[in-house]
């Protein structure tokens, strides 16, 4: 979750040297060019200020976000952020391991599920011999949780 943060601080600070420094400076060159109303560049810059300051509002309020997670909060005995969970498929007879993570961190084909995405959803709040039907774009699938590691057993 630290290293989310960090990534989410640093696209913060490159945004915003865009935002008060770079941008401006397009801003005040396209201008200097005259016309404003046929000024391609200009509008450009103006555009990309819009952006960016969107992008920023929304990087601000997730690292909000992030920061109020109480870690004392998430189960010790249940599947939760950060759990890592070994499953069974029982119609493929295949065991998958999921860890569930923020939807920043989702990368399906490692493993690493969202807490909010249908099988994360699925999962969460339930324990080890827990059986649960999640509908997915592919259908129902029926999985049996048969080991589970959450956040506060892992090493940090």
């Amino acid at each position: 979750m630290e290293a989310l943060k960090k990534k989410l601080e640093e696209e913060i600070a490159a945004l915003d040297n865009e935002l008060r420094i770079q941008l401006p400076r397009e801003i005040s060159k396209a201008r200097a060019h005259g016309d404003l109303s046929e000024n391609a560049e200009y509008h450009a810059a103006k555009e990309r200020q819009g952006m960016v300051n969107a992008r920023l509002g929304q990087l601000r309020q997730r690292l909000r976000e992030l920061s109020m997670i109480d870690m004392t909060r998430i189960p010790r005995d249940r599947v939760g952020l950060g759990s890592s969970v070994k499953v069974l498929d029982l119609q493929k007879d295949e065991e998958i391991t999921y860890q569930l993570v923020t939807s920043e961190e989702a990368n399906v084909a490692a493993g690493r599920i969202s807490t909010t995405s249908p099988i994360g959803k699925g999962l969460l709040g339930k324990q080890v011999g827990d059986t649960v039907k999640v509908t997915i774009p592919g259908g129902v699938r029926e999985l049996e949780i048969v080991q589970l590691t959450t956040i506060h057993d892992q090493p940090a």
